[in-house]
């Protein structure tokens, strides 16, 4: 609903300018000019979790401290423009450059996933890269009486997510070196280049009748049992693994 009623660029627009109100209050309050430039760039980095692509993301982090740059604004020593980065690689670490940093999940895509992919009451089910959580509140509506975990890397995305699904266990750690032996369905709203490795991680770890949900992107070489189509033409992937499971 937010996407919708902001078109792109105006998400960018109120960010910066809601980081120039930031700095300029700040500074009003002879408040030091590190910390005013800090705060104000945080507004970026929090707006950008909302923008639905990596230049998006850059284009709203950025804007405020170039800016600044161009204009002047603050007397501050050359290292100190390093801030907006350090922050963006406090939300963004390297390694979840290399997955998917923020990819939220709709919140109806997975409406009917319990009538194609049933689970027992109590069932654990982990999404893989939670973020903010929006992939746990689309498995919550879907398994209402299911145990629902997230696992996520950056550790400021991982306390927001708790915040937001506190009925949930989230806990920051890498989602490839986790265990997913333990869980009965596993879900993922990762990058394409990143399925093979999920296919191979799935095959290894899940239990027999598990399922690996995947939304966006199948997995390569690997029949699906079924398979969800959203609006939009999005598409969610259904892969239940038994021991040994062949390829397609």
């Amino acid at each position: 609903m937010v996407r919708r009623l902001t078109p792109w660029p105006l998400p960018a627009l109120l960010a910066w300018g809601g980081a120039w109100l930031v700095f300029v209050a700040l500074q009003r309050t002879a408040a030091p000019a590190l910390l005013a430039v800090l705060l104000a760039c945080s507004v970026g980095v929090v707006a950008s979790l909302l923008a639905g692509n990596w230049w998006r993301r850059s284009f709203i982090v950025l804007g405020f401290p170039l800016s600044l740059a161009l204009a002047g604004a603050a007397a501050l020593p050359a290292w100190a423009w390093l801030a907006p980065l350090a922050l963006l690689l406090l939300v963004y670490p390297l390694n979840a450059w290399r997955d998917a940093p923020v990819f939220p999940t709709p919140r109806q895509a997975l409406d009917a996933l319990a009538g194609l992919a049933p689970l027992a009451a109590q069932a654990r089910v982990l999404d893989a890269g939670c973020g903010m959580g929006d992939g746990l509140q689309a498995l919550r509506r879907a398994y209402p009486q299911a145990r629902i975990e997230g696992i996520e890397w950056s550790w400021p995305l991982r306390l927001l997510c708790a915040l937001r699904c506190p009925w949930a266990r989230v806990r920051q750690g890498d989602m490839w070196r986790a265990d997913w032996s333990g869980y009965q369905l596993v879900y993922l709203f990762q990058r394409p280049e990143s399925m093979a490795r999920a296919a191979a991680k799935a095959r290894a770890e899940l239990a027999p009748g598990a399922w690996l949900v995947s939304l966006e992107f199948p997995l390569p070489d690997t029949q699906p049992q079924a398979q969800l189509r959203l609006p939009g033409g999005r598409r969610v992937w259904l892969y239940q693994f038994a021991a040994g499971a062949p390829k397609a």
